[in-house]
């Protein structure tokens, strides 16, 4: 009797793995779901940069400054270029009329330092643009193709060697003081930094196996240059961009403090600081509000730049 329990277990055992194991037809759509992966550069990046709390308050606070400037113009009582009614309205301290009070001239300051925020961040703007587009061009061709290494190095040298504000002075006399002549003329100088960069990791990724393997295939250097090197260079060339931009302001400001920069006509950050360092011991609110303004643009550009460029690091992506 106990047999046949135990051959009776047994049997059923086997009609149990017979059902529970069986064979599973191939689908290439089920295996292309299975190797595929969700993995998207930008949106690590991302995903990593919100995660740097204060780099994202200050992101909000730039982007508030820039759409609060051209509401501020909008809201203003007078135009920055026009006097005030009254032209013995100069050096007015701000009050419920005059929020910023008002210049030597008579002019609403308020107007005036919104207007110069705007002309200063565009200016900022379109230099990192323009010196980014130079600089990762040259800097590629400087670092790829090894005839033209030491022409471009010699041309590095001499621009490099002498003093920027040395040029802006020469410009400045020669040619003039305008927002174009000073905007094309701080991207054919500021380039230097980001080619240099651009180059050095150039040189570190020329020669991997995978580039001399495009190359023996016939692959064409601009090819190799965008699709092989230059996603390597994205975290280097964000942090140069957004490192340009406070640093062209502070650059025009000083330029036009010393009389160099942009015509009076034209109203900016450094304009509104140099006309104010002959009256700010009497009138110091001529000085602190374009001040403040340049300090927050340029600790905010230096902090999120810095953070941004982290974020977009292949090597901090998980």
């Amino acid at each position: 009797m106990d047999n046949n329990n135990t051959a009776a277990k047994v049997e059923e055992e086997v009609i149990n793995e017979d059902e529970l194991f069986h064979f599973v037809e191939y689908s290439p759509e089920a295996a292309e779901m299975i190797g595929y992966s969700e993995y998207s550069y930008w949106k690590s990046v991302f995903q990593n940069f919100f995660k740097k709390k204060a780099a994202v308050v200050l992101s909000i606070v730039f982007i508030s400054l820039v759409v609060f400037s051209f509401i501020a113009l909008a809201i203003g009582h007078y135009n920055f270029a026009e006097l005030v009614p009254d032209t013995t309205k100069g050096f007015i301290s701000p009050n419920s009329e005059y929020w910023f009070g008002t210049d030597n001239l008579g002019r609403d300051y308020w107007c005036q330092v919104w207007y110069a925020t705007q002309t200063s961040i565009k200016l900022s703007l379109i230099v990192a643009i323009g010196e980014g587009i130079l600089g990762v061009i040259v800097g590629c061709l400087w670092g790829y193709i090894r005839q033209l290494d030491r022409v471009i190095t010699e041309i590095y040298n001499v621009i490099n060697s002498i003093p920027t504000i040395l040029y802006m002075t020469i410009i400045a006399l020669v040619i003039g003081q305008s927002f174009t002549i000073m905007a094309v003329s701080l991207i054919l100088f500021n380039w230097l930094v980001m080619a240099r960069n651009v180059r050095n990791l150039v040189l570190m990724y020329r020669d991997r196996e995978y580039n001399l393997a495009s190359r023996t295939l016939g692959t064409p250097v601009w090819r190799i240059l965008l699709t092989n090197i230059l996603p390597y260079l994205i975290s280097v060339i964000i942090l140069r961009l957004a490192l340009s931009i406070p640093g062209t302001i502070s650059l025009e400001s000083t330029l036009s403090y010393l009389g160099i920069g942009l015509g009076i006509e034209t109203p900016s950050l450094g304009v509104l600081l140099r006309n104010a360092r002959t009256f700010f011991l009497d009138y110091p609110y001529l000085l602190v509000f374009p001040a403040v303004i340049v300090s927050v643009v340029t600790i905010t550009f230096y902090l999120v730049g810095n953070a941004f460029s982290d974020a977009s690091d292949p090597k901090n992506h998980v």
